[in-house]
């Protein structure tokens, strides 16, 4: 039986008993129910702790979260379902731009990182040809105006963009409440994430996963070459797109469950 419980007004799904807890973190355009799949296939052996990220919520206070604030409020979960332990992060897309930042400024907390299709995004910039920085632009600029757009006109403009990154997850609850961060990116001065950003090198063992059927590569092949190299960790591509848990949910399952078993933690 799932157990919910609230944590700075936003509720927190735990499922299964295991002596490990994985913290499971979507981006966009997604909410806690990307994980399904996985908690499925994991709560047997592991306590699976996922929620919907602060500020996508239709039904919440719409507001712009920085980074300080949302790595702030994954500081507060993990200290809470790992009372003085460690968690071990399942990150995809903005979750793991958000978890990473988290893990360099408190890698104490962190055991392991399951990272899905996003790389450190430091280096991925700086690795970008001027066609993919346009590409990238592009579709950021869009979201970031859906953000300010807002009501019923942002949030079509958020399902069609979701429509053309083929997005699987079910639309019904995207919204232009979860574009902020492609706003801040854009508009957010100071306090954008990509001045915010720091270079993100794991000492802890992960497991990278990306989909190699996009117009778009998120990570950068250096880095990824430079994790595949050290003890622990394992690069693994799948023939998908960007959401590889929803497009080949068992196979993922399979790795990131073995994986698991063998890497020791941190």
């Amino acid at each position: 039986m799932t157990q919910v419980i609230s944590l700075a007004d936003i509720d927190i799904h735990i499922d299964g008993d295991g002596d490990e807890t994985i913290v499971m973190v979507h981006g966009w355009p997604d909410t806690y129910r990307l994980w399904d799949a996985q908690v499925a296939a994991l709560k047997g052996r592991y306590r699976c702790v996922r929620f919907t990220l602060p500020g996508f919520d239709a039904a919440k206070a719409r507001r712009a979260h920085s980074l300080d604030e949302v790595i702030g409020f994954l500081k507060q979960v993990v200290e809470q379902v790992c009372p003085g332990g460690k968690a071990i992060l399942m990150l995809h897309d903005w979750g793991c731009v958000f978890g990473y930042q988290f893990y360099v400024r408190h890698p104490q907390l962190v055991s392991r990182i399951v990272g899905v299709d996003i790389g450190d995004p430091v280096s991925w910039r700086q690795s970008l040809a001027r066609r993919e920085m346009a590409m990238a632009f592009s579709y950021q600029f869009w979201l970031a105006l859906a953000w300010m757009v807002g009501g019923r006109a942002g949030d079509w403009m958020t399902r069609f963009m979701a429509r053309q990154a083929r997005c699987p997850s079910d639309p019904a609850p995207m919204n232009s409440c979860m574009d902020y961060p492609y706003y801040l990116v854009i508009f957010g001065g100071a306090e954008s994430y990509r001045h915010k950003a720091l270079r993100f090198d794991p000492a802890c063992p992960m497991l990278f996963v990306y989909g190699r059927r996009k117009p778009l590569t998120f990570h950068s092949s250096a880095w990824a070459d430079a994790l595949q190299k050290r003890e622990g960790n394992q690069v693994v591509p799948f023939d998908t797109g960007h959401w590889v848990m929803l497009e080949q949910p068992e196979r993922f399952n399979q790795v990131v469950g073995d994986w698991l078993s063998t890497a020791s933690p941190f």
